[in-house]
């Protein structure tokens, strides 16, 4: 099985991403676990709810694990709770990130912001690309000091799925 992670600042593609990448080679696509938590309780997170999100996220990919697809394609994992929770709080359980370091992940696909439009969703809250970009530089500085593989994917729609094509394949081959 190899594991892909979409990760980066949020509407740069990474759901559309994981389906059409789905729809392509097949697998299993893991959604973003706070997005049904968001929906179901009607509110915003806070502090307090990290670890459920967390936890939430992490039996989604384990019981997609467990299904052993030749491909499994995840639309986020723990490094966006940390991140964002960081961003949100100024704080983090530490066991996110043991968690996190303890999976293996084959392949990160990490998406920039750069020449992707905002889409306000109700649930999206950094409409200014500053903020984004510094979520993504986030991302990225967690991703090289944890020494993880990753790509970064950029420009517009067509270029980013050509991209992850290129990237998914190589994976598959590997």
């Amino acid at each position: 099985m190899k594991v892909l992670v979409l990760t980066g600042a949020e509407s740069t593609g990474k759901s559309w991403l994981a389906a059409r990448l789905q729809q392509r080679f097949g697998g299993i696509a893991v959604g973003e676990y706070v997005r049904h938590f968001i929906d179901r309780e009607q509110r915003d997170t806070s502090l307090d709810d990290i670890p459920a999100i967390a936890r939430g996220q992490l039996a989604w990919e384990d019981a997609a694990r467990r299904a052993a697809p030749p491909l499994l394609i995840l639309d986020t994992h723990l490094l966006s709770n940390i991140i964002w929770s960081q961003t949100l709080f100024g704080s983090c359980p530490t066991w996110l990130e043991d968690e996190l370091l303890a999976r293996r992940y084959d392949q990160h696909l990490l998406l920039s912001p750069e020449g992707a439009e905002w889409h306000a969703d109700g649930q999206r809250c950094q409409p200014d690309i500053a903020q984004r970009q510094a979520f993504h530089n986030a991302c990225r500085s967690w991703l090289e000091r944890h020494r993880q593989p990753f790509v970064e994917i950029a420009g517009d729609w067509a270029n980013r799925e050509e991209q992850a094509n290129t990237q998914v394949r190589a994976l598959l081959a590997s």
